[in-house]
């Protein structure tokens, strides 16, 4: 009896058909979602480089693919920190059970050593966290978040809405668009900085990135200046559909103070409809009338060459570094 050899390696330019074919009949890709259009915006327009990728083959026929989003973080000192997030994984439905996402997500291992990628992160679910720990992922925490609700009548709307959000935003026309927003360098360079914190660990965020992030259209990432021009702070948010409720996820918030985010993020809620709007902050935004709500991701993390496993209040994440992808 002969058994075929199953083989994991690193994937090449030549297999990205076959990647996208095992994704659209792995994971339930829909003919009318932009599914492929934002796989390439993910893991080739990124830049923070393209993604590093690697698949499993078996006779000749892709089985398996694991992919991870490269990141660039900076600590509180400025040092430059190397990352890939752990995003894309696909299994052929005959392959699954035989432990190909395991032997994936291990044997990419050594070549980001290689590569000087100091950690992995990400957010798994529920379902596919207990793998990652057995891995050898540490668990990091719950991302801390806060809750603006649009007003007492929508609290058993808000209480109702338990489910996943939607991975598809919906349209949105108030403010400016993303690529209208950061078109000009000096204005972007004047909102980075004052979004900018030495309070840990966060996203080395630069024009590019800013322009690359809120890009993708399906996506309908809005811009709310909180002057006339984004140089006194702005807003990012987009609308989603989780359960009953229509959520104004705030992705990016770099204001002067709580007293403008509080004006700003109010003109958001009347002028879409939203039930709430969530943030990334935790405490330090009450005065922007949110409050702390143990709703954020749980964050993990894989040491690769940075040592450690940092604690929750080492890191300083909003719900843009950690959206899912």
């Amino acid at each position: 009896m002969t058994t075929s050899a199953l083989t994991v390696r690193p994937a090449t330019p030549g297999d990205r058909s076959a990647i996208v074919d095992l994704c659209r009949s792995s994971l339930g890709w829909k003919e009318d979602d932009p599914n492929e259009r934002f796989f390439s915006w993910k893991h080739d327009d990124n830049p923070f480089g393209v993604s590093p990728s690697w698949v499993a083959e078996e006779d000749g026929r892709l089985i398996g693919v694991r992919v991870f989003l490269r990141w660039r973080f900076r600590d509180a000192a400025g040092r430059q920190l190397s990352a890939v997030r752990a995003v894309d994984t696909a299994t052929h439905p005959d392959a699954q059970g035989r432990g190909i996402f395991t032997r994936l997500t291990l044997g990419a291992l050594p070549d980001l050593r290689e590569e000087r990628v100091d950690f992995i992160f990400n957010t798994p679910n529920l379902q596919s966290r207990p793998g990652y720990l057995k891995m050898g992922w540490g668990q990091v925490g719950r991302v801390p978040v806060a809750v603006r609700v649009a007003g007492l009548r929508r609290l058993r709307v808000v209480a109702g809405a338990r489910a996943a959000a939607d991975k598809w935003s919906q349209p949105c026309s108030i403010g400016l668009s993303p690529d209208a927003a950061f078109a000009d360098d000096a204005e972007v360079d004047e909102l980075l900085r004052l979004g900018r914190t030495n309070d840990g660990i966060a996203t080395d965020r630069d024009v590019a990135y800013l322009r690359w992030r809120y890009s993708f259209d399906a996506l309908h990432y809005r811009v709310m200046p909180v002057g006339g021009t984004i140089r006194s702070g702005a807003v990012v948010f987009r609308l989603r559909r989780r359960g009953p409720a229509l959520e104004a996820t705030i992705s990016e918030l770099a204001v002067r103070s709580p007293a403008s985010a509080r004006s700003v993020i109010g003109t958001i809620l009347r002028s879409t409809g939203a039930d709430y709007a969530i943030v990334g902050g935790g405490p330090r935004l009450v005065g922007a009338g949110f409050v702390p709500a143990p709703l954020g991701p749980i964050l993990t993390w894989k040491p690769v060459n940075r040592p450690g496993v940092p604690g929750p209040r080492e890191l300083s994440l909003g719900l843009g570094d950690v959206e899912l992808f």
